[in-house]
């Protein structure tokens, strides 16, 4: 019935993002028009959280080798927001897209849906 998931991510300045995710990240896109990028992610999952605070959703990139991954972005450019901490789950980081915003990213230590 349901057959993949959309994610958005808001921007305030969306080409540099679109250009970031194409250029640096080298992702596969479609060009759905007028230069509206459209990427394809890699598997992704999704976990639902408890919260006593206001509801709220976040974007995390999942990878094999959070150090290397970490030292290959910056060597392109990118700025990394937080140093590499262990949360227990995973080892986590987080990096700012040219349009101001950040992205969190680990490496998974929990057993992973996509490998299902």
């Amino acid at each position: 019935m349901i057959n993949g998931g959309h994610v958005i991510i808001y921007s305030r300045d969306a080409e540099a993002d679109r250009a970031f995710f194409r250029d640096v990240l080298e992702y596969p896109h479609v060009d759905a028009g007028g230069g509206w990028l459209i990427f394809r992610l890699p598997p992704a999952e999704i976990a639902v959280h408890p919260t006593d605070g206001p509801e709220s959703h976040e974007f995390y990139l999942m990878c094999d080798n959070v150090g290397a991954t970490l030292e290959e972005l910056t060597a392109r450019g990118v700025e990394f927001t937080q140093p590499i901490t262990d949360a227990g789950w995973g080892l986590l980081t987080r990096f700012r897209l040219p349009g101001g915003g950040e992205i969190g990213m680990y490496e998974p230590r929990h057993e992973r849906a996509t490998d299902l």
